[in-house]
């Protein structure tokens, strides 16, 4: 059925929507918690272990942490994120997770009805997004419960569905269905739509001359002269739904707010060098995985190239090492560099990694022996292209350079987020805006207790776009959204009952 007709919110299509969220993912789910009316509040027996944050805490305990200042909250906690309110639901949901402990959320939530907010949650997937495009076969590198979202403990979950729950990490086939179970639990369900794809996000406008006229959008080359006589009003959401038969139906919608949660794995980085499309050339894990699957590379006397120094180049290494699959790891950086994200991770808790690490810094080239019979990592080495008969060249920092005969290459250096709905892809949103939108090294810039783009109004950004990775720290976006709206929403209200206007903000 076409995503019009399903939505109660839309039996007229020219009704305004308070919210849209694109992206269906952990961040998207959520937030659809928190807009639906969930509110986080200090649980009467909790004490947290820092004293400082339980002491403010404790000065608005009768208020939910939606309607309290984050700021003041957030104030001299440290994390491992660059957001100041992720660092501060992660520190209540997950007390002192950094330093090893499991202590429980000092937080317990409530159903509070008359705080819904209508919003819409567009995927192109099932609820749970790119965790159901994940290789099922590797662990996930966070805990079981840092994936958990909130009201439902992911070890009760996963306990009851399976027989021998081991250990504390998890395969993302079940983080994937723990999402879409979470939905469906907590009631979210009539905010998702699936198999959606959109195709422009754009602003509409109000001559300010003729207020009572329709809205418009504004050709891109108006001058910023020309666009100052108008207002900028709501947001126009256009795209399509995929149904049963195959065939696209096309969908519009107007939104007060939109919120970007798309994830950064739309578009997996590229090398762009030569020879970079043939077929024996990977750009993602599944795609590898299946090649590796279905048996194309088994009993191959050339190796496999993995160029990448994160995790996913690591699970890579992992999966050709564990098929008797011979390779070689080209990566631009010193095996010594702190950066590297090895050097984050305890050897206790993922010794896979640390072996993957291990292999990096002792089974390294060496112009003096052959290629090493199982692993040989390439260490400050680039690839400067590939030829048709699958020979590829790599080039040393000095400026050597080696030729090698592959039997496939996998290129994981990182993903960027399909932003091209938006103009300019997007670019505009970066802290660089010359930049297309990476996670790492140009995130969308936001206000850091809003997680409104700086930007541009009644546009927000949540997750691996502002730079938060990892779920325990994306669902902090979720809270400041959701503090954002209600705030404006009360004001709204306000302005509305003491007789001012039409109540448009």
């Amino acid at each position: 059925m076409p995503l019009v007709e399903e939505t109660s919110f839309l039996e007229d299509s020219s009704v305004t929507l308070p919210v849209v969220v694109i992206g269906n993912g952990p961040s998207g789910i959520c937030l659809s918690y928190m807009l639906s009316g969930y509110r986080p509040y200090l649980s009467s027996e909790a004490v947290h272990p820092n004293t400082i944050l339980q002491s403010k805490l404790q000065e608005a305990r009768h208020l939910s942490l939606v309607d309290q200042d984050l700021e003041y909250l957030s104030e001299g906690l440290e994390g491992r994120s660059s957001n100041p309110v992720a660092v501060l639901f992660d520190t209540l949901l997950h007390p002192d997770a950094d330093f090893g402990y499991d202590y429980p959320s000092v937080l317990h939530w409530k159903l509070e009805q008359h705080h819904y907010i209508p919003h819409l949650v567009l995927g192109k997937g099932p609820p749970g997004g790119a965790w159901h495009n994940m290789e099922g076969s590797m662990l996930t590198i966070s805990f079981g419960n840092w994936m958990e979202l909130p009201g439902l403990k992911f070890k009760d979950w996963v306990t009851s569905k399976r027989r021998n729950p081991k250990g504390d990490r998890v395969m993302p086939e079940e983080v994937a269905r723990y999402y879409k179970h979470y939905v469906k639990v907590m009631g979210l369900q009539k905010n998702f739509r699936e198999n959606t794809y959109i195709t422009s996000v754009s602003r509409l406008y109000r001559d300010r001359e003729e207020d009572g006229g329709q809205d418009a959008a504004i050709p891109a080359q108006h001058s910023q002269m020309e666009k100052s006589k108008f207002i900028k009003r709501n947001w126009e959401i256009r795209g399509y739904q995929r149904v049963a038969d195959g065939s696209h139906v096309p969908f519009g919608l107007f939104a007060e707010n939109v919120v970007l949660a798309t994830g950064t794995l739309d578009s997996p980085a590229r090398l762009e060098v030569e020879g970079e499309d043939f077929p024996f050339v990977f750009h993602s894990l599944p795609e590898f995985g299946a090649a590796v699957s279905k048996g194309k590379l088994r009993g191959q006397v050339d190796p496999v190239l993995i160029v990448g120094s994160g995790l996913t180049a690591a699970d890579a290494v992992l999966c050709a090492y564990n098929n008797n699959i011979p390779v070689i790891h080209v990566f631009r950086r010193r095996v010594t560099d702190p950066s590297l994200i090895f050097k984050q991770l305890p050897k206790k808790l993922y010794p896979e990694y640390h072996k993957v690490y291990h292999m990096m810094c002792t089974q390294s080239y060496s112009a003096d022996l052959d290629l090493l019979s199982d692993y040989t990592s390439f260490p400050e080495h680039h690839v400067l292209s590939f030829k048709s008969d699958m020979k590829c060249i790599l080039q040393s920092v000095s400026g050597l350079k080696k030729i090698f005969k592959l039997s496939a290459a996998v290129v994981l250096i990182g993903s960027h987020p399909n932003l091209s709905f938006l103009k300019e892809h997007g670019c505009y949103l970066g802290h660089d805006s010359g930049h297309p939108i990476t996670c790492k090294g140009n995130p969308v810039a936001i206000d850091p207790y809003t997680y409104e783009c700086v930007q541009e109004a009644h546009l927000f950004a949540l997750g691996p776009l502002v730079g938060d990775n990892f779920v325990r720290f994306l669902k902090g976006g979720a809270l400041g959204v959701t503090h954002c709206l209600a705030t404006r929403q009360k004001k709204k209200h306000l302005f509305v009952e003491r007789g001012g206007g039409d109540g448009v903000a």
